[in-house]
């Protein structure tokens, strides 16, 4: 039987091209701060935020207020993929953070639109979406496509650079405090994103990460000739092919047996409505065991050759099926990994990725509300609301065991978009309560 593996060209596509706008709307003189008052409030601005900013757009709901920390919509994602020196996404064309239910210019329209702008690789993958394969998609015109979106449904004049601190939901309305401005709202949708996960703290008992040491976030610097990657995902191998193209040898450390490869990072099935009815048809302790099953880390197929390769030639040595016990400093900065199984493991520089964790909503809701149990909030099924707190929403990553593994793609929010966008506007509309009054719970200030 012969498996097909595709080649590791189609991860390079140009970045930073010149993509032409669409003319700017005259800018409507605004104040420095938010009004104190909105229709609904969007905490983050990522994919997640633009999407049910550009959802509630088509939806009539126009009163929003966007809240981000870095002020730009998709900012600190497109920050972090080129950190890593990511040139294509991982998500296919049919996967992007347009409207479902309205015919919006999809990402695969907006590719064909700029025809002329794409190399010859990139147009055949556009050609692999049209007839129904799976496809790659270039960075550069997932960004441009998201400038698209930010234009098109006049996202930034709703967007103010703030950190939000709370999130109050009383029993008509939800009070927003930022940094900066205070702005209560009828409605709140969360959409957070995801933070790195944290190295366990007996690895080197906690806080600052040793010299030499650090996460995928992080710059990353150009230290010596060796350096020890961890961690088994998409991140990881951006992170090896990046230290090989630099001329270092490299140390893979993998806790697992072996390497995942698939086309993405949570089986198929699970993007589509049978997938998705599966996780809710089953109870809680059998959709966290799907959970842990199918949200695991993987590696896009296109760098198994070159990573194969590297390790055939030695420039990369893979460290399998152990566990890290501790890491520290040595000699002269190095930092050293001991194994479980007894190995040692040095270099110049190490970088831990070791995935992202769901935002649930701690830290910004009273914990009572969260509700959370197993690391997951309790969420109503139907409209995504937080059950001991109707008015507030969430899309993205912690609506998993709702959704299933889909829940943190790009896919998976734009359908808990659907749910959530339809809802506030039948809300906002009166066509239907503001939601399921909240469950009663001892302490829950809602």
């Amino acid at each position: 039987m012969t498996s097909f593996i595709p080649g590791p060209h189609l991860l390079d596509s140009p970045r930073g091209r010149d993509w032409p706008r669409l003319p700017a709307a005259p800018a409507p003189g605004r104040e420095p701060v938010p009004p104190r008052r909105a229709d609904v409030v969007i905490v983050g601005a990522g994919p997640a935020g633009l999407a049910v900013a550009s959802a509630l757009w088509h939806h009539g709901v126009r009163d929003i207020v966007v809240f981000d920390r870095g002020g730009k919509p998709c900012g600190r994602f497109f920050d972090r993929v080129d950190l890593l020196g990511q040139r294509v996404l991982r998500s296919p064309y049919e996967h992007h953070p347009g409207v479902e239910g309205y015919r919006d210019c999809e990402l695969l329209d907006f590719a064909r639109l700029h025809w002329g702008r794409l190399t010859p690789v990139e147009r055949r993958e556009v050609r692999m979406s049209q007839a129904g394969h799976r496809s790659v998609v270039p960075l550069d015109v997932f960004e441009a496509y998201c400038d698209h979106l930010v234009d098109t449904h006049r996202i930034a004049e709703k967007t103010w650079r703030d950190t939000v601190r709370d999130v109050l939901p009383a029993a008509t309305d939800v009070t927003v405090r930022a940094d900066r401005a205070t702005v209560t709202a009828r409605h709140v949708v969360l959409c957070p994103g995801e933070e790195r996960r944290e190295a366990p703290v007996e690895w080197w008992g906690g806080g600052a990460a040793p010299p030499g040491v650090t996460y995928w976030d992080e710059r990353v610097p150009p230290l010596g000739g060796r350096q020890v990657v961890v961690g088994a995902g998409l991140t990881s191998a951006h992170l090896i092919t990046n230290a090989l193209a630099a001329g270092r040898e490299v140390h893979w450390v993998v806790r697992e047996p072996g390497e995942r490869y698939q086309c993405a990072d949570v089986n198929s099935k699970f993007f589509r409505p049978e997938g998705r009815a599966r996780i809710g048809s089953v109870g809680w302790s059998d959709r966290l065991g799907l959970m842990a099953e199918f949200r695991r880390a993987s590696i896009m197929f296109e760098f198994r050759p070159q990573l194969e390769r590297a390790e055939a030639e030695g420039r990369l040595v893979v460290h399998r099926g152990d566990a890290i016990t501790s890491v520290a400093a040595g000699a002269g900065g190095t930092a050293v990994l001991r194994l479980a199984g007894g190995r040692r493991v040095s270099g110049d520089s190490a970088v831990l990725a070791l995935g992202t964790t769901p935002e649930t909503g701690r830290g910004l809701l009273p914990e009572e509300v969260v509700g959370e149990r197993d690391g997951w909030p309790e969420l109503d099924e139907r409209t995504l609301t937080y059950a001991y707190a109707p008015l507030v929403s969430v899309v993205g990553a912690a609506a998993g065991m709702v959704l299933g593994p889909a829940a943190r793609n790009i896919d998976g929010h734009r359908v808990a978009t659907a749910r959530v966008a339809g809802a506030i506007a039948r809300s906002l509309r009166g066509d239907a309560p503001a939601g399921t009054p909240a469950r009663a719970k001892v302490g829950a200030g809602v």
